[in-house]
């Protein structure tokens, strides 16, 4: 418990420190002082301009004095409350998170620094960012064209790396490598910028509860969503009418004969033909709510006409089938890249540390010494570690399922045998090595 109150304390502080700088007012007053300073000068230039008599104008300037000295006043004051609560803030960062050097001698991210300009300049494309992302992708390009040039062993380190990402690229841009920096060049294409941006004009539309826009998309790429076994269309397609079902009173949509239950049923006749086959059932239960309308809260199908959460979710629907047709994951690779090391990083610099000071530091090669806990999110493989061994299976060393049940890496089951024989290490059982069978996770 005590390891766990000292950092629950200085996030304690750290939120008390946050809390003050969001009680302080904002700088919007101090933006209106500043204007009012503009305003109370322009018109004494006015008044100055429009008069010869200097006793006039020495008079306007003295009026002036004060007003000024007031409105400057209140500016520094509010610049000077808002400077010393961040100045706050940083110290305390400082003081409970300090910057400590990482338990390494090698920059190992050096050797991959065209993959990791590829990932930012995609996570900016998928951000919206794309004058950001324009100006990262010329700059990584003129810093490669100076260093081919001054550096020619580099740069076919450079030009052998970019040869072996071009099938990638091509299933990720829909298109094929063409430049001579094909993995930032594929990038920087204006169809591709004008596809992301398309689809954060519908993500917008959908948060918005406009779900035609998204209704069309999904249509008109109906064939490849299909070969995918993707329901999005269909899941467009029933929230559409469960919106309609709602009525003016709920979706704020005009209250004619295509809103309401009316509308919702015209709008089933419509388009639901087409998802029989495959969603017979929900359209069933869908049309059959018609009867409970009067006391749908208490119907059988109120948790299908339940609506909080279902545009955030077709809305995240919408937006992994949107990236798969790009040939793109659903979440931004950085971004869990980046978060996956956050967790993982304390944990393996105090590892580092303590066993640096007793001279017992993990020596094997791309293998972390100890499993990282990362939440279900961004676990997308199954890992098998042999349980003899303690070794992670890889391509090479695969797991491998003998005839009693129990699993064994390869390499673990091969020096087991005698012969062609093995005794299972934790049963009576026995084999033959001919029938132990790979295991795909």
């Amino acid at each position: 418990m005590e390891a766990m109150d000292g950092p629950k304390k200085k996030l304690e502080t750290l939120l008390d420190e946050l809390s003050r700088v969001n009680s302080l007012p904002t700088l919007k007053a101090a933006a209106h002082d500043v204007d009012r300073i503009i305003d109370l000068l322009s018109e004494a230039r006015e008044q100055i301009a429009g008069t010869m008599d200097s006793h006039t104008a020495s008079l306007t300037m003295t009026k002036l004095q004060n007003p000024i000295k007031t409105a400057f006043d209140k500016v520094n004051d509010s610049l000077k409350a808002a400077s010393s609560a961040h100045k706050k803030v940083g110290r305390s960062l400082d003081k409970h998170f300090p910057l400590k050097p990482l338990p390494t001698d090698d920059d190992v991210m050096e050797q991959h620094l065209p993959l990791i300009n590829r990932a930012i300049a995609m996570h900016l494309l998928r951000e919206g960012q794309f004058g950001v992302a324009s100006t990262f992708i010329n700059e990584i390009q003129a810093k490669q064209l100076s260093t081919s040039s001054s550096d020619p062993d580099e740069a076919m380190d450079e030009d052998e790396y970019e040869d072996e990402e071009e099938e990638q690229e091509a299933d990720d841009t829909g298109s094929p490598a063409d430049s001579k920096h094909s993995s930032l060049a594929s990038l920087h294409s204006e169809e591709l910028q004008e596809k992301f941006a398309e689809m954060y004009r519908i993500l917008q539309q959908i948060r918005a509860h406009n779900l035609l826009p998204a209704i069309e998309w999904a249509r008109a790429n109906s064939s490849e969503l299909e070969a995918r076994g993707s329901n999005l269309e269909f899941e467009l397609s029933r929230l559409q009418y469960i919106w309609l079902f709602k009525g003016p009173a709920v979706n704020g949509l005009p209250d004619d004969e295509r809103n309401g239950q009316l509308g919702a049923l015209a709008y089933a006749r419509e388009h639901f033909n087409r998802f029989q086959a495959r969603h017979l059932r929900e359209i069933q239960q869908l049309v059959s709510a018609m009867v409970f309308a009067p006391n749908l809260a208490d119907s059988p199908y109120s948790s299908t006409f339940y609506t909080e959460n279902a545009f955030d979710d077709v809305a995240s629907s919408f937006t992994r089938e949107f990236c798969s047709l790009l040939g793109l994951s659903a979440e931004s690779p950085l971004y869990l890249a980046v978060t996956a090391g956050a967790l993982a990083l304390p944990q393996l610099m105090k590892y580092t540390q303590a066993t640096r000071s007793k001279g017992t530091e993990w020596t094997t090669t791309n293998e972390m010494p100890f499993e990282t806990p990362l939440p279900n999110s961004m676990l997308f493989h199954s890992i098998f570690v042999c349980p003899v061994s303690k070794e992670q299976t890889t391509e090479d060393n695969p797991p491998m399922v003998i005839p009693c049940g129990h699993m064994l890496a390869k390499e673990t089951l091969q020096k087991l045998c005698k012969g062609n024989r093995f005794k299972c290490p934790y049963c009576p059982s026995e084999g033959v090595l001919k029938d132990a069978r790979r295991v795909i996770l």
